[in-house]
């Protein structure tokens, strides 16, 4: 899918950083089929893209993304259950895709991030979020639903009791109970969260090696579910790999030279 084709999503490269923007402020940003379908096209070009180093995700309007698309829960609801199995494949592989994407993702949340909104920072690197704004939960159970996809990560970024708490009450948190929680990394006003998310994503771009920051996502993506022996065999084998690399040449040589470094 081509960018211009986008009617969900807006998507724009400035300095090494690929902003991607749910473009349907009038819903509140909600997820459908399409949407979905165009969030994956766009990350995987930006993957794809050289000169993109880190991804910005936010929404228009006055959300980040409220969720399912009313109409298109009234549509699954009727679905029969090969239709939603594939349904869910689609979400999933998105969740999947963003979560081991070797570029960094940013979560810029305000408003509204609910249920699959919720989701869809939870599966990023870094959430910031607005102060005075943001409300994030998964608020599946309160309509008969389960957060089923996204309980897999969120397990990996909060722990299990807090995963629990949150999923089986349906609690909607504000920025700072979202941070006590570990959803959220960053809190900042309302007026500060572009900047800073930039400023943040700029840093990360300048001082951060590329090969290094995708070697670290695979790392963090594989170690779950290994044995500890397996899990330190792999991490020592993905050192040696590192030290093979030209970035890591470039950084060494840099370092014992005491010249600054820029990537």
């Amino acid at each position: 899918m081509s960018p211009n084709e986008y009617t969900r999503i807006k998507v724009s490269v400035d300095q090494r950083i690929c902003s991607i923007s749910l473009a349907r402020p009038e819903k509140h940003n909600a997820l459908d089929n399409l949407m979905v379908e165009e969030l994956s096209s766009a990350f995987a070009t930006a993957q794809k893209n050289p000169d993109v180093r880190i991804i910005l995700l936010k929404g228009e309007g006055e959300s980040f993304c409220s969720g399912a698309d009313l109409a298109y829960l009234q549509e699954i609801s009727g679905f029969d259950f090969h239709r939603n199995q594939e349904d869910s494949g689609r979400l999933m592989k998105l969740f999947l895709q963003i979560y081991t994407l070797r570029k960094p993702v940013l979560a810029l949340v305000h408003g509204n991030a609910l249920a699959g909104g919720c989701g869809l920072a939870t599966v990023c690197d870094i959430v910031i979020a607005s102060r005075e704004t943001a409300r994030l939960g998964y608020t599946e159970v309160r309509i008969g639903f389960i957060p089923a996809i996204v309980m897999v990560f969120l397990v990996r970024r909060v722990g299990e009791a807090r995963a629990r708490e949150l999923t089986l009450r349906g609690t909607i948190l504000n920025a700072e109970e979202a941070h006590a929680m570990g959803l959220v990394n960053h809190v900042v006003p309302e007026t500060e969260l572009e900047s800073f998310g930039r400023s943040l994503a700029l840093e990360m771009a300048k001082t951060c090696s590329p090969s290094s920051l995708g070697l670290i996502k695979e790392l963090l993506a594989r170690l779950h579910g290994m044995s500890t022996s397996d899990a330190l065999d792999y991490a020592a084998n993905l050192n040696a790999l590192t030290r093979m690399t030209d970035d890591c040449k470039k950084g060494i040589e840099a370092f014992l030279k005491k010249e600054p470094l820029r990537w």
